[in-house]
């Protein structure tokens, strides 16, 4: 059956006017980076997910044998895949990645629900939609949350999954309190006033990057912080920084019986590699690798590696299927 597509929304209409707009400047990298996105767009699509008008973005081969749905992280959007979409499509590979509601080009949710069940409610019916079967899933930073509390309640044919810089931090009443206000006041009210991409990259590179990031890539980094809802990140830091969350990790990943992959950045300050080991150790079938000089952000600091970590996760699951049989 057709997918029900719907009418792109406003943000999507704003930003692409802004793209055709700046194709006309006299500056050619940004007339460059223009074209770029306004090519991208081209595949965008969007559906109704549960009352929330959603973007996704398929692209890569249409008689692909294998598919994966990408799920970005926090306070981002489907953009920060788009090296490693473009990487696994050369590959042969078809990608289907998304805008969560609040995110992107995604509208906000009016009853401003985003809580993890919420975002995982949507993955599934975003996958009934699509009919996707035999599929695999790769999400970093906060879509891990989701991914997870998704394969948990899934019947569907979910073949292998993948998760970036996630992992079992410690956590205790004093910053369940804490983080919660400092990630607000710092996305909300500090770095999304903060327009001049030089300071960013500085911030990028001291607390997030552990290698040069594009001026391309600042800026993808900088539209996902103004097309995210502040609603959005009010909500769920509280649930990512709840003692109740963190705890039921290791419960959550050891009811999964599919093949999870944790990657982690041996330079990642905000998740450290030795918490994703940890959590890593709780799966039924999970395994670890640590990327040497890669921090929070490898999808767009190392997209190579870790699309090179999509394929071989897939060949390796694919591998053992065969023995299995």
């Amino acid at each position: 059956m057709p997918v029900k597509e719907c009418t792109p929304t406003k943000k999507f209409r704003e930003y692409q006017a802004e793209r055709k707009n700046d194709e006309l400047s006299a500056n050619t990298a940004r007339a460059d980076l223009a074209r770029y996105e306004l090519e991208l767009m081209r595949q965008s699509r969007f559906i109704e997910i549960n009352g929330v008008v959603h973007h996704y973005y398929v692209s890569g081969p249409q008689d692909a044998t294998e598919t994966v749905l990408l799920v970005h992280g926090w306070d981002c959007w489907w953009m920060w895949w788009h090296h490693v979409i473009r990487k696994l499509n050369e590959q042969g590979v078809r990608t289907i990645a998304y805008d969560l509601k609040g995110h992107g080009w995604s509208d906000p949710d009016p009853g401003q629900d985003y809580a993890i069940r919420s975002f995982s409610n949507d993955l599934a019916e975003m996958v009934r939609q699509l009919e996707l079967k035999e599929f695999h899933i790769a999400a970093f930073s906060f879509g891990p949350f989701i991914v997870l509390d998704y394969a948990k309640n899934t019947t569907d044919s979910v073949k292998s999954i993948v998760v970036y810089n996630f992992g079992y931090l410690p956590n205790n009443a004093f910053l369940e309190r804490l983080a919660p206000a400092v990630l607000t006041l710092m996305y909300n009210t500090v770095l999304r006033k903060i327009h001049w991409w030089r300071l960013i990259y500085a911030y990028a590179r001291v607390v997030l990057a552990r290698n040069p990031v594009s001026y391309h890539d600042i800026m993808v980094g900088l539209k996902s912080l103004e097309l995210c809802c502040p609603e959005v990140v009010q909500k769920t830091t509280k649930q990512i920084t709840s003692r109740e969350v963190t705890r039921s990790l290791p419960e959550i990943v050891n009811s999964i019986d599919i093949p999870v992959l944790f990657v982690a950045g041996a330079g990642d300050t905000i998740m450290r590699s030795h918490n994703s080991r940890k959590l890593s150790g709780f799966a039924r079938d999970g395994s670890f690798v640590s990327v040497p000089k890669c921090g929070h952000l490898i999808t767009l600091e190392l997209p190579g590696t870790a699309s090179e970590l999509i394929i071989g996760h897939m060949k390796r699951v694919k591998g053992e299927s065969h023995v299995k049989k």
